[in-house]
Formats: structure tokens, sequence, C-alpha cells
């Protein structure tokens, strides 16, 4: 059964509810109709329309269970909305770009709101006072940005408890976590167009200030824990510093510097409204933003958004320390847990590969249920992700010598996991190669991959595509099961490793079917 991170019924509420009135429509009928779900985003300023592939489990397919074909393709399209930049791109568009202007929206009269907003500043350190301005904000987002707003709703079930254990921590206001969507839409591996990167937003240099680690490899900047706890330490000083959590907001957006330089030329006010129009444009609708956000959140039910508790929620994961250097498709094949939502709990890993390096302290994050048979097995796992490894080392500068690689073309239906069994190479070497971030990829997009078997320029149509070495000795015919992979396989026989396994049944790629015969000789 496909483990759905959260309620994705919800986020695609316009299709569930087309589906459900014209039942007798084909899937692919109304596969169609998702089609309006398509990214935008903000190039210099000016919105562009841009063509999306749909994302697929981007898995190794150890796992034959079968599934209901319609929920998968919903799912594969949540998955999108974890991935995408899109709802992030909306999010900065709507800061940088607040008119103020009245907007219609009789659903919410402006009595009802004054006495709302007076009874949330009751309750908040934070200066929540009604003015025209701050309705015309609300109003906006509850008349054009519902959508969004519900996707949102959606993704803090999973994000704002682990929020407000840190914020609690340094006796930061809990309702600092709306903070995060303003600044990131909830993506953490949201980066802008001046380098800020992660749910916080956080500069390099800031970030390295607070003690977030950035190399090659990792992005503590998208570690959700470790970035909040940097947050809140931000924070408290700039709270020290203004003594008005406004002020420390529009100071953890613009700068300090800015903040002080508007308060000179305002002749000295403090309250942020006072300043507002001598603060940088996005600064000026930074805070409207965010309590905006905070006014709908909290008055989320009164205004028809629906709250679900999520289908993986943060208290149901737990880390396990590394002992070697393991990639998390290398885990998803032997734990059967798919690639993505490992990268959904593991975003600060940006090769998708977690480093050992002695004194440094690098985990993964797991679903509980994985936990378990994974300490169980470390010893095994690790073997086998060294061999993998030492597999992988050697062939590669041959190949890159020799100029084998392989120009590929992405093509409509394509996906990560999809290349990367056409060509017997992982998903994290193909984004490595090609200097992928994301699992994002275009149509008509090249992609350069040096194949296991460097002379083929297409997937082979089969499972067995070379010839079986011979078995010396006692030879055990075992039928493949559902569910089975060549690493759980190999561990039922002692001393056999996956790689015998291949040689011995011709294998080149990962992909078993239930009742294939498969020789096993001795190890």
């Amino acid at each position: 059964m496909t483990f759905l991170f959260f309620n994705v019924l919800t986020a695609f509420s316009q299709v569930k509810d087309s589906v459900s009135l014209q039942a007798n429509k084909t899937i692919d009928t109304v596969l169609a109709q998702t089609k309006q779900f398509l990214k935008d985003s903000i190039v210099d300023g000016q919105p562009k329309k841009v063509q999306s592939i749909e994302v697929k489990p981007d898995t190794f397919d150890i796992k034959n269970l079968q599934d209901n074909k319609l929920a998968l393709e919903f799912d594969e399209k949540w998955l999108e909305e974890l991935y995408s930049t899109a709802l992030f791109d909306t999010i900065y568009k709507s800061v940088t770009e607040l008119t103020y202007e009245e907007v219609e929206y009789p659903e919410l009269p402006t009595d009802t709101l004054k006495a709302r907003l007076k009874e949330l500043d009751a309750r908040t350190p934070f200066n929540v006072e009604y003015n025209p301005s701050l309705e015309s904000v609300i109003k906006s987002y509850l008349k054009y940005r519902r959508k969004h707003l519900q996707k949102l709703m959606t993704l803090s079930a999973f994000y704002f408890p682990m929020f407000e254990r840190e914020l609690d921590l340094y006796d930061i206001p809990l309702e600092v976590k709306y903070l995060a969507i303003v600044e990131s839409a909830l993506k953490p591996r949201a980066k802008s167009r001046v380098g800020a990167t992660g749910l916080w937003q956080f500069m390099f240099t800031t970030g390295k200030m607070y003690g977030l680690d950035v190399s090659s490899y990792v992005d503590e900047r998208s570690d959700p824990i470790k970035s909040t706890e940097a947050a809140a330490k931000y924070l408290a000083k700039l709270y020290g510093i203004f003594g008005d959590w406004d002020l420390a907001l529009a100071a953890y957006n613009s700068g300090p510097g800015n903040v002080t330089k508007a308060i000179r030329r305002s002749g000295g006010y403090k309250n942020y409204w006072n300043i507002r129009h001598n603060l940088p444009r996005e600064t000026a609708g930074y805070l409207p933003a965010f309590l905006a956000n905070m006014y709908i959140f909290e008055y989320a039910e009164e205004h028809g958004f629906k709250k679900y508790k999520p289908e993986l929620a943060y208290f149901e994961t737990d880390t396990v320390r590394v002992k070697q250097m393991i990639t998390l498709d290398q885990v998803s094949e032997v734990t059967g847990t798919p690639i993505e939502e490992l990268q959904f709990l593991n975003p600060s890993y940006k090769l998708d590969i977690i480093p050992f390096i002695k004194d440094e302290n690098y985990t993964l994050r797991l679903p509980r249920d994985v936990v378990g048979p994974f300490v169980t097995n470390e010893d095994s796992i690790y073997a086998y992700a060294k061999a993998e490894f030492d597999k992988r080392e050697k062939p590669m500068p041959q190949l890159i010598e020799a100029n084998q690689s392989v120009r590929y073309r992405v093509k409509s239906g394509d996906y990560l996991g999809k290349i990367s069994r056409m060509f017997g190479v992982r998903v994290s070497d193909i984004k490595r190669w090609n200097g992928l971030r994301s699992n994002n990829l275009k149509i008509g997009q090249r992609l350069t991959i040096f194949p296991r078997k460097p002379n083929i320029s297409a997937p082979a149509p089969q499972v067995v595509t070379k010839k079986p070495k011979p078995i010396t000795g006692e030879v055990t015919t075992y039928t493949v099961q559902s569910g089975d992979s060549l690493w759980s396989i190999s561990q039922k026989f002692p001393g056999v490793s996956v790689q015998n396994i291949k040689d011995w049944n011709g294998i080149s790629g990962t992909k078993l079917k239930p009742g294939m015969k498969l020789k096993i000789g001795k190890g």
C-alpha cells in the first residue's frame, strides 16, 4: 500500500469532486483534468508557466504489492507538491506585490475581523491591531489564495510540532512558526534568488554563524530541526536588540541595519506600521503577510478550512546515526521505503548521500516501523552499501576517460527512478553527474548518463540481458516471492552476495518479478 504523507484528497479536492460526480470516466480522463496543476514560477519578476512532469515513486520497486491505480496517481501528484517550488514562488510574489487595495469579501465582515484580531492580540506578544491594510491582506488571501492555504495547512501538520518544540526551548513565541510559511512556504529546499535557503531562508554566512553546516554533501539550512534551532537563536538575539517582536521579524527579513534606518527616517517611531513606508518593499509586506497567515490559521475552521491529522507525523519518525557512507537510494532498496519519503524526511542531504565524517553526527531519519529492522540488520546493510560503492568506484574513471557516456533526452512520463533503471545506475549518480538539486525534470532536458554497460544507448527490454556465469557445486532454485529484492534474497543464503545472484542468473538490473526462478549456489 502506498504510504501517504498527508491527506492527499484535501490537496486535490477538485480532482476528487470530479471523480465522484463522473464515476464512469476512465482514469486517463480524470488524470487529464489534473493538468491544471501546472507549476508557476517567477522569473525576473514576471510569472511564467512551466510544463511539469508527473512525479512517480522514485524507487527500485523491491515491493511488489498492488495498489489502487487512481489513488496512486493522486499520491504521485502530492509528491510533486512536496518537491516543487511553485508554492514558494507564489508566496514570495504575494509578499513583494501586496497592494493593500480594498477587497470585497462579504463572508468576513469588518466588525467580526476586528473582534477576532482583538482576541488574537490578547494571547500573542505581537501587535495584532486592526488596520485597513491588514484587513485588505487577510481578505485577499482568503479570496484568492484559498487553494494554496489549504495545501499549507496540510503540510503544517507535519512541520509545526517540531517547530513548536524548538521555539519553546528558546522562549520564542510559538506563533513564530507561521513565519516559515512566509519565508519558504514550508519547503525545506526552497532557495531564493539571492541564495537564502531552507525553511527559514538563511543566507550562507548567517547560517554558518548559527552553526548550520554547509558542504558539498550537506546543507543544514534545509534540516527542519537544526534550522529551526538556528532561527530561534537568531530571533532571540534580534528581540534582545529591539525589544519588540514586530521589529525583530522585520530585522530577520531585511537585517537590523535596514530597520534602524527606517526608524531614523521616520523620525524616531518604533511601531512597525509607522516605519513600514521606509522599509524595503519586501519587508514592508512581510509583517502583514505574517499576521494574515497567523489569523487565517488560528481561525481556519471558521473560514471552512480542514485540519487533518498527518498520516506521517513527526513523532512517528526517529533518527539513526550513520556508521558509514550510505545513499538514500541504497536505504530505499534494502528497506522498501520509497525514496521520495526518505528525501522528504532527510532534506539536508543535497546529493541524497549521507557522508560519514569523523566527529560529525550525521543521522538518517526513518519512519519508526523501519528503524527496528534497519538497526537489527545494519551490519549487513552497511556491507551491502560498501560493496555497491566499491563496485561503482572502479569503472567510473574508465567510462569517463573513454567518453562512453550517453546523452539522454527527457520525455513525457520520465522521472529519475525510471531513467536510473534504464541504464542500471543510481538516482544519486544521475543527480551528481548533472548537478541536479531536486527530482524535478523538464521535457526535452538532456542528461549525461554513464551506464553500467557503456555500449547501451537505450534500456534493455528484459531483466536478463547477459550470459549467466556457471555455478560450481550444489545449486538451489529459489522462487521469487512478492516483496523480495536481490538484497533480501541474498540474506537468506550465507555467503551469497547480490552480485553473485545477478551473475548466476544473468541479471543486469534490480527488478524482480514474483514467480521468477533464480539459481543460487554456495557462497
